[in-house]
């Protein structure tokens, strides 16, 4: 009657109220969308395979006689793992020492071994009838159930499972690698950390968008750089509290919630923010750094400085191309429904494979030219003759924590989704979420405050906005006033200037570095 019916959409929930059975429910190849909380405790067969309006069970305990499940999703095979019947929790509650009594017995020969009522059998163990011979009369059996149990504690029961063999429930499909029978984050110091990180990451690079763009000083490159970089490290922030906030909803009951997740609206949104954000945030570092590098090498040549204009298409081209990367899980190359974090995992066409390769690769080589540029950039203002040690040192310093802070991002990602997309993978998904909350955003913390947060230029802009709101005023004066004699200062000293050199180089770095 319900099985193969399209049209079932809804069983009444006290359709099975009262109702002796049913043992054996078959659902398969229906539109039922959730099943009935009353009279499922005799059901012992559940099959519901192709049921794919069917996201969300019952309560557990609803559940109690379940010996076999057979359903269309395996995250609710994530609900069987631990269950046991009522029955056999009860029994092993009351009766301590059962597990030394079945050792004892199982040492028994063959002919020894107590069996239940020959009339008690059911269909479900008609192979175990046919293999030993069943005691009829409890009596004559020395080794009846009375041997463990006493009268008084056996009225109520019906054994329809052997107490030494217990039957464990069993439930396909079976949740693969990709998604193991966990919540979202899995580890719960995870579920902490996620939060301080998202919120640092938001707060902090919310704050320098807000200065920068508040600012009443002019638009310059690197301002107008460090503007795309808050905004894509901001996205990767909003990522995290995304999948925070769904974690925290569904803790403890994930696998109710995996299907409308991981193929709704959300996760898809989730996963567009990520890989945008990222892509974004490693193509706004490599321009920075290039920029740094093209105004260190070409500082006395001012036809060749880097405009505005330049760097408005350059940039344009980064958004362009972080859009498209983004979209393509979207459009069906690779998925963003393939694991609860909602990264672009599939590699089960050789485009979605390529797809993850390109993205790989790309990094590696924004990491090595990064990397680059700063070897070189260090490499032309280093002159223990002519630069003073701590300008020097604090150059090499700068660079180090930033070069750092790419590394530790990078590294540990590219190394294991590399052999990841090579289909030989070196960690599971379980452990790659480690990886995700404590490597993968470090970038989106450390950014607000490496490139804009600890400079003094932003700390002048900031205390300048607070004066405006009516804080640190008297502060914010002190600014004004250094920032006017140090432009003063370097109208004298240009109009002096004749010809480059690594000091004036130096000097331009550090400048450039604090910008």
């Amino acid at each position: 009657i319900l099985k193969d019916n399209k049209n079932l959409r809804r069983i009444h929930n006290d359709a099975l109220r009262g109702a002796t059975g049913p043992d054996v429910l078959d659902i398969s190849s229906t539109a039922l969308e959730s099943l009935p909380s009353y009279g499922l405790e005799a059901i012992q067969v559940l099959n519901a395979t192709s049921s794919y309006s069917l996201k969300r069970l019952p309560p557990l305990d609803k559940f109690s006689s379940l010996l076999e499940a057979v359903l269309t999703y395996p995250s609710h095979c994530c609900a069987f793992r631990n269950l046991r019947t009522e029955k056999q929790n009860s029994l092993l509650s009351i009766f301590d020492n059962f597990s030394k009594e079945c050792e004892s017995t199982m040492r028994k020969p063959t002919n020894e071994l107590f069996y239940r009522d020959d009339s008690s059998n059911t269909s479900l163990w008609a192979a175990e009838k046919n293999t030993y011979p069943f005691a009829t009369n409890e009596e004559t059996s020395p080794y009846s159930y009375s041997a463990i149990f006493d009268d008084s504690e056996m009225p109520g029961f019906d054994f329809e499972y052997d107490f030494c063999q217990p039957k464990i429930l069993t439930c396909t499909p079976e949740p693969d690698a990709f998604n193991p029978c966990e919540d979202i984050l899995g580890y719960s110091f995870l579920r902490v950390l996620i939060w301080f990180i998202n919120i640092l990451a938001i707060t902090g690079n919310f704050t320098v968008l807000l200065v920068l763009i508040t600012s009443h000083y002019k638009l310059t490159v690197p301002r107008f750089l460090m503007c795309n970089l808050s905004f894509a490290d901001f996205c990767m922030g909003l990522y995290l509290l995304l999948i925070a906030s769904v974690d925290a909803q569904t803790s403890g009951q994930y696998y109710n919630h995996a299907i409308d997740w991981q193929t709704g609206g959300g996760c898809s949104t989730a996963g567009f923010f990520t890989v945008f954000a990222s892509e974004l945030s490693v193509y706004t570092l490599t321009v920075i750094t290039i920029e740094r590098w093209h105004t260190i090498t070409y500082a006395m040549q001012l036809d060749r400085k880097l405009r505005l204009r330049h760097a408005v298409p350059i940039m344009l081209g980064g958004w362009i191309f972080s859009i498209l990367i983004a979209v393509l899980p979207l459009l069906g190359v690779s998925s963003y429904m393939k694991v609860s974090i909602c990264l672009p995992m599939d590699i089960e066409t050789g485009l979605s494979q390529a797809y993850i390769l390109l993205i790989l690769v790309l990094n590696v080589v924004a990491f090595i030219v990064i990397c680059a540029c700063y070897i070189k950039i260090y490499i032309a203002v280093q002159n223990p003759e002519l630069v003073a040690a701590n300008k020097d040192t604090k150059v090499a310093k700068r660079m180090a924590i930033l070069i750092f802070t790419d590394f530790t991002c990078m590294a540990p990602i590219s190394f294991f989704a590399i052999s990841a997309a090579f289909k030989v993978p070196l960690i599971t998904v379980t452990n790659s979420k480690i990886l995700l909350v404590l490597f993968y955003p470090v970038n989106s913390c450390a950014n607000p405050f490496l490139y804009a947060i600890f400079t003094k230029a932003f700390r002048r802009d900031f205390f300048l906005l607070m004066s405006k709101l009516g804080c640190c005023k008297s502060r914010a004066e002190l600014y004004k006033m250094n920032y006017f004699s140090a432009y003063t200062s370097n109208c004298k000293n240009g109009s002096s200037a004749t010809a480059p050199s690594k000091a004036s180089q130096a000097l331009l770095l550090l400048s450039a570095l604090e910008k």
